[in-house]
C-alpha cells in the first residue's frame, strides 16, 4: 500500500492536546519547532494559535508522516525528514531558535495500525517496526542475526523483563529462527509464559524492547536533551511527552540537572510534577501512560 492510498482513519487524535495547548501557552506569531510531528494533530492547533507558518519547522522520520504533512509545507512550514537528533543539530547550525519546542515519543497510531510496519502484535505483519524504513536495520535483523546474549539484554534493558523470562524469550528466538511475521513471534514468546495473564499480553515487552532497539530510540533521547536549550529563544518554552519509564527517567534526570544546577542552569521547570494523561486525557486510551514535562529557557 503506497503512502497516499492510506484512508483517513489513520490520522490520530493528539495525545494531552489540551494539557500540552495550557501549558506551551502558544501566542501569534511564535516560531514553533516541532521535532516529532507525526500526523499534525499537535502542530496543528499550535499553528493555529500561532498563525505562523513560514516561521516553523515540522520533522519527523516517517515517510508516511511527511507525506501527511505536506498540508503545512503548501503554508510554507519547512519540513524536515529525518530523525529529532539530527534536525536539532541541523538547526542549531543554521543559527535557528524558537518559541516553543514539542517532542512527543510515543510511536504514533498509524504506526501501530499499519499491519505492514510490523509494531504490533495485535496485527500480523513483517518483523519490521523501522520508523524510518531507509535504515537498513528492521526487528526481522535483530530476531534473526542478534546472538542469543544480546537479545537478552535488549529485553531485560528495553523491556524491562525479569531476567529468566527474558532467557528464555530469547532461548526460543534463537530456536525458532528464521522468524518472518509479528504474529509468529507474539505466539513463540506467549507459548513461552507459564503463568495466566489478562491485560498485558506476555510478548507487550519484548516488542516494546525491539522497537527501541531498532531505532535506537533512547540513545536519541540522551543526545537530544543536552541540544534543547540551543534551540530556545530566552523565554522559550519546551514539553516532551513520554510513553514509558525508560524515557521519563532521561528527560526527568536532565530536568532535574537543570533544576539543581543554580546560575548555570538553562532551563527553568514549570512541571514540578509531570502532566499524566491518565489523568490530563481520560478519553483517549493511548494517552493513559503519557507524561508531559515543561520547561522555559531563561
Amino acid at each position: 500500500m503506497s503512502i497516499k492510498e492510506h484512508p483517513p482513519q489513520f490520522l490520530h487524535v493528539p495525545v494531552l492536546l489540551d494539557a500540552t495547548l495550557e501549558a506551551l501557552k502558544p501566542k501569534k506569531e511564535e516560531k514553533y519547532l516541532d521535532l516529532t510531528a507525526g500526523y499534525g494533530g499537535h502542530a496543528a492547533r499550535i499553528l493555529e494559535k500561532t498563525e505562523n507558518f513560514t516561521g516553523s519547522v515540522l520533522v519527523d522520520r516517517d515517510e508516511f508522516a511527511i507525506e501527511h504533512l505536506q498540508a503545512f509545507g503548501e503554508k510554507g512550514t519547512r519540513l524536515l525528514h529525518t530523525d529529532f537528533v539530527s534536525a536539532a543539530k541541523v538547526l542549531i547550525e543554521e543559527g535557528k531558535q524558537f518559541d516553543i519546542v514539542l517532542v512527543d515519543l510515543g510511536v504514533s497510531s498509524p504506526q501501530l495500525d499499519m499491519d505492514e510496519r510490523g509494531f504490533s502484535f495485535t496485527k500480523n505483519g513483517p518483523l519490521d517496526m523501522r520508523m524510518d524504513r531507509r535504515q537498513e536495520i528492521s526487528a526481522e535483523t535483530l530476531v534473526n542475526t542478534w546472538p542469543k546474549d544480546e537479545l537478552v539484554r535488549i529485553i531485560m534493558t528495553y523491556g524491562e523483563e525479569p531476567l529468566g523470562f527474558a532467557r528464555r524469550i530469547a532461548d526460543a528466538i534463537v530456536a525458532g529462527r528464521p522468524l518472518t511475521d509479528t504474529k509468529e513471534l507474539a505466539e513463540l514468546i506467549r507459548a513461552e509464559y507459564r503463568g495466566k495473564w489478562k491485560k498485558i499480553h506476555p510478548a507487550t515487552r519484548t516488542f516494546q524492547a525491539l522497537r527501541i532497539a531498532v531505532n535506537e530510540e533512547l540513545r536519541q533521547v540522551e543526545e537530544l536533551l543536552p541540544l534543547i536549550p540551543q534551540l530556545l529563544q530566552t523565554g522559550g518554552r519546551v514539553g516532551i511527552i513520554s510513553f514509558h519509564s525508560l524515557e521519563d527517567r532521561l528527560v526527568k534526570r536532565y530536568f532535574s540537572e537543570q533544576k539543581n544546577a543554580g546560575y548555570e542552569a538553562e532551563l527553568v521547570i514549570l512541571t514540578k510534577k509531570p502532566l499524566a494523561g491518565d489523568i490530563y486525557d481520560v478519553h483517549n486510551p493511548r494517552s493513559r501512560s503519557a507524561k508531559l514535562r515543561v520547561a522555559v529557557k531563561k
